[in-house]
């Protein structure tokens, strides 16, 4: 099959770049940011994970670089190490037939000291990186940026939410009014705006609205955690069936911690990726999890958008996301590049209404639970909304109380509980008698009125 990129007059190293990555199709944003950045505009791109927006404004960028000239031509922020790594990894992989483009990468947690060295006998044609490492290399003299003609801002909504747009503002007012900027978001939130007014003047709009808020090749599997030990719900659901890859989410450090080790505990080979793990070891695990060296990895909202590896087939939500936007990243991990995927949700008691957030959003879930060892259909939570209760229904702490004590089988138990049913019944009876009296009272006092 012919690669259709063609069609953009792009050099040959990128054409074979692309076609080595199995990419010869233009995705929607594809389409129409390549052709954008090719005529020169200014763009802010807005489009769903797995959307092909790397390759759409790094395409036409290497498709510009002059390799003869020894100057900073790009300059590329993240607002995570994962999300410059990623995009660095398919910089690279594009100019693998042009070694003459030379692409830096500069991360937070790296060796300031050897890339500052580095720095004084050669500058990179391309610059990729986390914005405080970026900024503070150009503030050094070090990186000399100043002549960069084309400036990207990738996860903008995401640099904003973790504190850098202050770091991006500076990197931005150091270049020439000239500058094309190429700002990419999920959203873009008011706070955002007087940052893209200051830089970017009539910019070309380009939304990709998706289909569906979870691809359709993706199902959606909700489970309820009530009296149950979450740790070991997740460990049934990693050893039922065969999952080939496996991402957990949580939503805080401690939590990561503890379901990776309680998973390593049961003899599991698991991962862990989050901020307290130390910057050389993540990303020598970010390496190891994309050789598929593990089936199971367990990470924070941070990793959500810096993963990208072939193959997972299950992503379980170990805790309902904050942020339900975190909730489409993650879940956006599964079903990539139309293979089928899993989504897992464990929920708690108490948390309906964030499920029905979820549910507004057009996330369609379907109840299942664990039986004998096996995954089955379950019902729906609210099934008993709209259930009258019988008159002499026991109360559910009554209920309780009948199963602890059956539990025991303790002598007189039996008695115990009909004491119990009989103090109730005697409570429920003073409350409607009071709330009776107190109706009569209401009625005789708007009747003298």
């Amino acid at each position: 099959m012919d690669n259709q990129f063609k069609q953009y007059n792009l050099p040959a190293f990128l054409i074979s770049g692309l076609t080595k990555m199995d990419i010869t199709t233009p995705t929607p944003i594809q389409q129409q940011v390549i052709p954008a950045v090719l005529r020169g505009e200014n763009v802010i791109g807005q489009s769903q994970t797995g959307s092909g927006k790397t390759h759409a404004f790094l395409v036409p960028i290497l498709s510009r670089i002059d390799a003869s000239k020894d100057q900073v031509q790009a300059v590329i922020t993240a607002p995570s190490r994962e999300l410059a790594n990623q995009i660095y990894k398919v910089a690279s992989e594009l100019i693998a037939n042009q070694p003459e483009i030379r692409i830096n990468r500069y991360v937070g947690g790296t060796d300031k000291a050897r890339q500052i060295d580095k720095l004084k006998h050669q500058q990179p044609h391309v610059v990729i990186g986390t914005p405080g490492r970026v900024w503070d290399l150009m503030d050094s003299k070090a990186l000399q940026a100043f002549t960069a003609t084309t400036f990207v801002v990738d996860e903008a909504d995401m640099t904003l939410d973790m504190g850098f747009l202050n770091e991006v503002d500076k990197i931005a007012s150091s270049f020439p009014e000239d500058l094309q900027m190429l700002v990419f978001s999920a959203t873009i939130p008011q706070k955002l705006q007087p940052f893209l007014k200051k830089y970017m003047a009539n910019p070309t709009m380009i939304e990709i609205k998706p289909k569906s808020v979870i691809a359709d090749n993706v199902e959606n599997w909700l489970i309820a955690a009530k009296g149950r030990d979450k740790n070991q719900l997740i460990y049934q659901l990693l050893t039922i069936g065969q999952p080939f890859l496996v991402l957990i989410f949580a939503n805080t450090k401690t939590s990561v911690d503890k379901i990776h080790a309680y998973l390593v505990a049961q003899g599991l080979t698991v991962a862990k990726i989050h901020g307290g793990v130390a910057p050389r070891e993540r990303n020598r695990i970010m390496k190891e999890v994309a050789d598929l060296k593990y089936q199971y990895v367990v990470a924070t909202d941070l990793a959500a958008r810096g993963i990208d590896i072939k193959g997972v087939s299950h992503v379980i939500n170990a805790e309902i996301p904050t942020d339900n936007e975190f909730f489409v990243h993650r879940v956006g991990r599964t079903g990539r590049n139309g293979m089928d995927g899993i989504a897992i949700t464990l929920y708690a008691p108490g948390q309906e209404a964030q499920i029905a957030e979820l549910e507004h959003l057009g996330i369609k879930f379907q109840p299942k639970a664990i039986k004998n060892g096996e995954i089955v259909d379950s019902y729906d939570r609210n099934r008993r909304e709209n259930r009258k209760p019988k008159q002499d229904e026991m109360s559910l702490a009554i209920r309780g109380l009948v199963k602890k004590e059956q539990k025991k089988r303790m002598p007189g138990y039996k008695k115990k509980i009909q004491a119990a049913v009989k103090d109730e019944r005697r409570r429920n009876s003073r409350i409607a008698k009071r709330e009776e009296l107190k109706a009569n009272k209401a009625k005789n006092r708007s009747k003298n009125k």
